[in-house]
């Protein structure tokens, strides 16, 4: 404006003018009217100073609002962890006696990993944690206070009204003190906007329209990502457990407990174990390839069934060498059942009745008598061959004399 228009006055007049501006189209806001039970805000807001390792920190209060009747709960805590969140959650809604259907928050990393206008993106442990108390989180808007204006207030409410210039021994003596300003105060009070008391609208209307209590305390769990070793097994805090062997290699996500083990592809549960001491396997058998997780008794068993499929001689003879051998056996029946890869099953059944007669329950000797039995099918084949004397494709000694004669008479001629 000064170098290309020649603007005089100065940069403080512009900016008056742009405040006058302002003033004539302010912003308007809707107000927002909930049913009871429908709704409840939560933030957290900067606690009291309190005493911890010999010097005064302030903790944060959490805080969340019934926005149909606004009665509240606070308490003081010293995280703003996960965990530390959704257990606030579990005391809150017991100390109201229900669950809300709906939960508007900030954008806490503890409640939301990414903001967006459309599709936000929930920490999985918090969207699992609402869906076992059964209600819709609803993250607000970044640097959209009035999206959660109720809470917005009662935490400056709290702030200033609970905990203005005061300090505290303990978290405990600080929360004690919450817990005593909400029933003798907060909840006494007459709302500025509702023009009544708090616990009044609390106990004729929204207490009977919250949702029941949880049936058990949610199950907390860490969230990892683990690579799959190429035993199919991956470690969590140095116990090991099996996943479905296809996924050798690739990273999973995880998620673990005091209780258990549970691991993702995608969002599909491919394997849950119980929780393992140190050093110690659990393994699945189902996450193993075919025949790698069958116990020495199945393992027994399908080969002896193999064995009986070669025939009866096979069967005894492998029979025998267990009796004999116990599981030192079992490579060796290995070695004969898979000789039918070679010789035909009668081959491999007369070998293992000639062993049974030698008293032998060896693989090798097995296989000498198989070969052997080829050498002599071979020899016998070769000498059973004899020359025809007569066929219909061989002349006769007659024919031959009279060609010989013709050829005699053409000569002479």
């Amino acid at each position: 404006m000064v170098t290309d228009n020649g603007f005089t006055p100065s940069y403080d007049c512009v900016k008056r003018y742009i405040r006058h501006l302002k003033q004539q189209q302010p912003k308007v806001f809707a107000r927002l009217h909930t049913r009871p039970g429908e709704e409840a805000q939560v933030d957290f807001g900067l606690a009291a100073p309190t005493l911890k390792n010999g010097r005064y920190v302030r903790p944060w209060f959490f805080k969340m609002v019934l926005s149909h009747s606004r009665h509240s709960y606070e308490e003081a805590v010293w995280q703003q962890d996960v965990e530390t969140f959704i257990r606030c959650h579990e005391r809150a809604f017991a100390a109201f006696g229900g669950v809300p259907r709906l939960i508007r928050l900030d954008n806490l990393k503890s409640g939301v990993l990414n903001a967006h206008l459309y599709e936000p993106e929930l920490n999985p442990v918090y969207a699992a944690f609402a869906k076992h108390a059964g209600f819709a989180p609803l993250p607000c808007l970044p640097r959209k206070p009035e999206h959660k204006g109720k809470t917005e207030s009662g935490v400056g409410y709290t702030k200033n009204n609970a905990l203005h210039a005061l300090t505290f021994e303990s978290l405990e003596a600080q929360n004690a003190h919450l817990r005593h300003w909400n029933q003798t105060w907060a909840r006494t009070r007459i709302h500025g906007t509702t023009k009544r008391q708090v616990w009044a609208v609390f106990i004729e209307a929204e207490r009977p329209a919250l949702q029941p209590l949880l049936e058990k305390p949610f199950q907390y769990f860490h969230l990892g990502e683990r690579k799959v070793h190429a035993d199919g097994h991956i470690e969590v805090e140095r116990a090991y457990y099996s996943v479905p062997h296809r996924f050798v290699g690739q990273s999973l996500a995880v998620h673990f407990n005091a209780e258990w083990v549970k691991v993702l592809y995608q969002t599909e549960v491919v394997a849950f174990h119980r929780k393992a001491e140190r050093g110690h396997f659990q393994t699945d058998k189902q996450h193993l390839p075919e025949n790698k997780g069958l116990s020495t008794e199945e393992f027994q068993k399908r080969l002896l069934a193999r064995c009986q499929d070669l025939g009866r001689d096979c069967y005894l003879w492998a029979a025998n060498a267990l009796n004999l051998k116990e599981q030192l056996a079992l490579r060796a029946i290995q070695g004969v059942v898979r000789l039918q890869q070679k010789y035909p099953a009668a081959t491999i059944n007369l070998a293992c009745e000639r062993a049974l007669k030698l008293g032998s329950v060896r693989y090798s000797t097995v296989k000498l008598l198989c070969d052997d039995q080829e050498e002599a099918l071979t020899e016998q084949a070769s000498t059973q061959i004899e020359l025809l004397q007569e066929h219909e494709l061989i002349r006769s000694l007659g024919e031959y004399h009279n060609y010989l004669d013709q050829l005699a008479e053409t000569s002479h001629a």
